[in-house]
């Protein structure tokens, strides 16, 4: 039988000199045979510059917080299977005992599937290249490569745990799995995974819904709702097997939720209504000596091409800001100093609890004049012939643009169908000329009619924006849309004629690509994607100063859709269509007293004055999307 951990501290207090390090009861945390209340927080160290792990932990502690929740993205740390990734901001091993020198304590989120605005959910798009990978089930691939995942990910952990002189007290297991399935075959092998590679306590975390509660619990794992002192009456009234039975704790106490690209789409911002409702919940759950997760502490950045979606089309933003007390900056708001006046009261040693860092102004960044440099055909990486297009990671590509090509053969008219549906974002064109956009945000992607003479060349350049990060069984998504699979499979037609002998092109452009090729003469409207190439400095730094003095907002003005690269770094994307209108950049990437280099690829450029900005707070703004279908089906 599994025991809870309670139970197994219980018995063995009889047994050991002194108690257990960490343990719990059916009401209160034990901390060295110490009741203690989780003031916890949460940040993710893979959304933050490693140089800034410091400062933002720091700011942390002085809040009042003393324990850290973090996520671990499974898709950054082995982005390709059986390679672990090498990349400071990887390296949690660093950021745990970044923590522990700051006092901090832990609580490890690792998954495997972990949602959070992630591409996939943090799963790595490798589970997919053989075909249809039944994830986060009890399938033999799935909990294989999870095992090497969490042996790995424990080999370089489990020395920081409490119950070997660290400060990792627990770890969960999945990530809100009531609200996928109830697979308690699954729940059970991963449970037995993850206590085999850590032996501090486990749990489960699932929202305040009583059938997602019901469904996400595991025998003898502590079970934990989000959603205040309401989630805690539904997590008694529904858990009914005392293994599971344990304190409180708001294992995700939401301030704003986070935003999404769309043209309708608003920023999530924190009004005084919300902030006072958040206030009354914070005092409600630690005046009754129940933990918290305040989520996000610090939201931090979805670099690069690391955002998830919704519904497999409405992408996250690359801001993960979630009006956070800490912003995405790093520098504290107005809301931190509330939150952390309030978070003092029931701390019995205030006087402990450390001034805040003070804020460092961002820094503003000239205009830097951005010049086209060469089409998206200059970050090909390789090119495959196919008798029908294929999905990008069956050619063992992640991330960014897959581009297909069909040189036609005999003269044809009528609707383009590819594939089954977008995936995500079609770019059509005839000769390299642009014909229009199928794009899957829209509940009725665009029809487009094309007329093709022999010896045309259709190219239709695929987008990725974004992997499903989120699946709720109550809201009636179809299988389809569970699929992670980007670009074309299948057929292709235009009209009654099916198109076959394709050209494929990868450009994955997760890193900076090494571009080759020079654009010659003028760029004319409808033309492919360019890049645009521009330099820049930065005032030096001296040895005693922070390099977030030249943290900036990098605004992209005369673009309308696109990625940024700042020096080798990949930034994120850009969108005409809002909320987000500008990209946290920062200096911690940058050179001081040297050039620096801003690189765009436009996805819908014209001869038109590209420039980049910094600037030193972030806009949020809305406009129109000039790809939106004229009408339904149109």
């Amino acid at each position: 039988m599994h025991l809870p951990s309670f139970i197994l501290a219980a018995t063995a207090l009889s047994t050991w000199a002194s108690p257990p390090p960490f343990t719990y009861n059916r009401t209160t945390f034990l901390l060295h045979g110490k009741p203690f209340v989780m003031v916890g927080g949460q940040m993710d160290p893979q959304r933050i510059p490693s140089d800034y792990w410091w400062r933002r932990l720091r700011s942390a502690k002085a809040m009042g917080i003393n324990t850290i929740f973090s996520y671990t993205f499974w898709n950054e740390l082995e982005p390709e299977k059986g390679k672990w990734s090498t990349h400071p901001a990887n390296n949690i091993t660093h950021f745990v005992q970044v923590a522990h020198e700051e006092g901090l304590y832990v609580v490890l989120r690792p998954g495997p599937y972990v949602g959070g605005g992630r591409d996939w959910g943090g799963l790595p798009y490798w589970l997919s290249k053989g075909g249809r990978t039944k994830v986060r089930s009890y399938n033999i691939p799935f909990l294989s490569a999870t095992k090497d995942y969490l042996s790995r990910l424990a080999s370089d952990l489990s020395h920081l745990q409490i119950t070997r002189g660290g400060n990792i007290l627990m770890v969960q297991v999945e990530n809100e799995y009531g609200s996928y399935g109830e697979d308690m075959q699954y729940k059970l092998a991963l449970r037995d995974l993850t206590s085999h590679f850590f032996d501090v306590p486990l749990y489960t975390m699932d929202r305040g819904d009583e059938d997602f509660v019901r469904d996400g619990y595991i025998p003898g794992v502590l079970s934990v709702v989000g959603g205040g002192p309401n989630g805690f009456r539904i997590r008694d009234k529904v858990i009914t097997d005392p293994s599971s039975h344990g304190p409180h704790i708001d294992g995700e106490a939401h301030i704003a939720n986070p935003d999404h690209w769309g043209p309708q789409s608003k920023h999530h911002s924190l009004n005084q209504n919300l902030l006072n409702t958040y206030i009354h919940n914070i005092n409600t759950t630690l005046s009754a000596n129940n933990s918290i997760n305040i989520y996000m502490l610090h939201g931090g950045t979805n670099f690069g091409f690391s955002t998830g979606a919704l519904s497999g089309n409405t992408t996250f933003t690359t801001s993960y800001d979630h009006n956070a007390p800490i912003n995405e900056a790093g520098r504290t708001t107005a809301p931190y100093h509330t939150l952390r006046g309030e978070i003092l009261k029931h701390i019995p040693n205030r006087t402990a609890v450390p001034e805040p860092p003070a804020n460092i102004p961002l820094m503003a960044l000239p205009d830097v004049v951005l010049k086209p440099f060469t089409t998206i055909r200059g970050a090909i990486t390789r090119t495959i012939t196919s008798p029908e297009p294929i999905y990008m990671e069956r050619l063992s590509q992640a991330y960014g643009f897959i581009l297909y090509e069909h040189k036609v053969r005999a003269a044809t008219n009528g609707t383009l169908k590819a594939g089954d549906r977008p995936r995500d974002r079609i770019i059509v064109y005839v000769n390299e000329h642009q014909k229009g956009v199928i794009d899957n945000f829209y509940a009725y992607p665009a029809t487009i009619t094309l007329s093709l003479k022999k010896g045309d060349t259709l190219q239709l350049l695929v987008e990725n924006t974004g992997r499903t990060n989120h699946w709720d069984k109550k809201s009636n998504l179809t299988n389809t849309l569970l699929d992670p699979h980007k670009g074309i499979q299948g057929v292709v037609s235009v009209g009654d004629s099916v198109l076959r002998e394709w050209k494929v092109s990868l450009a994955p452009c997760k890193k900076r690509p090494v571009l080759w090729g020079r654009i010659k003469g003028g760029i004319q409207k409808g033309a492919m994607p360019v890049f645009y190439k521009g330099k820049f400095l930065v005032p030096t730094v001296n040895k005693n100063e922070s390099r977030s003095k030249l943290d900036t907002y990098l605004t992209i003005a005369g673009g309308t859709r696109g990625v940024v690269w700042v020096n080798s770094f990949n930034l994120g994307r850009y969108r005409i269509v809002g909320p987000q209108q500008s990209l946290y950049l920062p200096g911690a990437i940058l050179k001081p007293g040297v050039n620096n280099t801003v690189t765009v690829l436009e996805l819908k450029p014209w001869n038109v004055t590209m420039v980049a900005r910094g600037e030193t707070t972030r806009r949020w703004e809305n406009h129109p999307d000039p790809d939106a279908p004229k009408s339904p089906g149109q």
